[in-house]
């Protein structure tokens, strides 16, 4: 999303909630881990290998199969409102026009040197830092990149996830960004309720990224994939915990609603690698994170991804889903 549109809905007044989260939010505490957990066989670097390691709890919504879930009762209308011929689209692959396609990560070692973040756009929704950012950390779109300038810096060894949006560095070793938040990915975290995070939802954006390392390396994905919409609801679906959007109707979706592929798709046509990404998206689903492209998926940019393969996805259309049903919703009232 613009970053320009995303300041405005965080400006905006207070809101009417229909509901409120209970979770209670504290803000991670930092220890070096010890040395028997050191190198845990994860590889270092840009778009590492996980070898396998989940990266939230089983236990966490991503990881929750939803294929048998009951189908919201509002599911035709969202869809029809995002149009029923519109493609999925994978937002990942290689290169193009010189940037790698997708949002990057990278994992450092637990002794990363921590550097200052200064947050422009919401502080005050932030995790102050320092953040183990290296110099050389990867950003979404590349160095001159345009667009949303996520970082993303896991650290392998105490397993917890750092990710900024709008990230720049600022020429004395440390970084300037919009908004940013701190993972402790050992446990199930939820935002204080309108809070937002790296992500416009409020909600981790790696977990939910299709990466290479799962997708042909152990050939299955075991989460829910992070995607976007054009138009999207002044309301939110936990754990999500924002908005982004003035818009007030209830057949928009709203942030952390979750789509899943029909069980009766068939797959057989489809290639080893396009055939994981859509089973993923019939046990685990899709849920919504951000506003961007209709449908769009997103995942981390790989030289090795098959293009071909990432392009068979879009056979795949809005009427091959179905909305999950949507319970604890907090939604805004139009003030009058």
């Amino acid at each position: 999303m613009t970053n320009a549109f995303r300041l405005l809905v965080a400006l905006i007044g207070s809101a009417v909630l229909l509901t409120t989260s209970n979770a209670q939010y504290a803000r991670p505490k930092f220890e070096i881990a010890p040395a028997a957990d050191r190198g845990s066989g994860i590889d270092l670097g840009a778009n590492a290998d996980l070898k396998g390691r989940r990266l939230l709890p089983d236990d966490s919504p991503w990881h929750r199969d939803i294929s048998r879930e009951p189908v919201d009762p509002n599911s035709s209308r969202i869809l029809a409102r995002i149009g029923w011929d519109k493609p999925l689209h994978p937002d990942f692959g290689t290169e193009y026009d010189g940037a790698p396609i997708g949002i990057p990560y990278v994992v450092v070692p637990g002794t990363q040197p921590r550097v200052p973040v200064a947050f422009t756009e919401a502080p005050q929704e932030s995790d102050p830092g320092p953040y183990p950012i290296p110099a050389d950390a990867p950003i979404e779109g590349g160095p001159n990149g345009k667009g949303d300038r996520h970082v993303l810096v896991l650290d392998r060894d105490t397993w917890v996830l750092y990710e900024l949006f709008n990230a720049f560095p600022d020429g004395k070793g440390g970084w300037n960004a919009g908004s940013g938040a701190i993972w402790d990915l050992k446990k199930n975290q939820e935002r204080p309720a309108r809070w937002t995070s790296a992500d416009a939802a409020g909600l981790p954006i790696l977990p939910g990224l299709v990466r290479y390392d799962e997708v042909v390396g152990a050939g299955k994905v075991e989460h829910a994939i992070r995607f976007t919409l054009v138009n999207t609801r002044r309301a939110y679906i936990p754990p999500a915990s924002h908005w982004a959007s003035r818009r007030f109707d209830e057949d928009l979706a709203p942030m952390g609603m979750r789509m899943r592929l029909k069980a009766d798709y068939d797959l057989s046509g489809f290639s080893p690698e396009a055939r994981v990404i859509l089973q993923a998206l019939k046990t685990y689903g899709m849920i919504l994170a951000d506003n961007g492209s209709d449908n769009f998926i997103t995942g981390a940019p790989d030289p090795r991804w098959n293009m071909a393969a990432l392009r068979e996805l879009r056979r795949v259309t809005t009427k091959d889903f179905e909305v999950v049903e949507m319970s604890g919703l907090v939604a805004d009232r139009p003030r009058r």
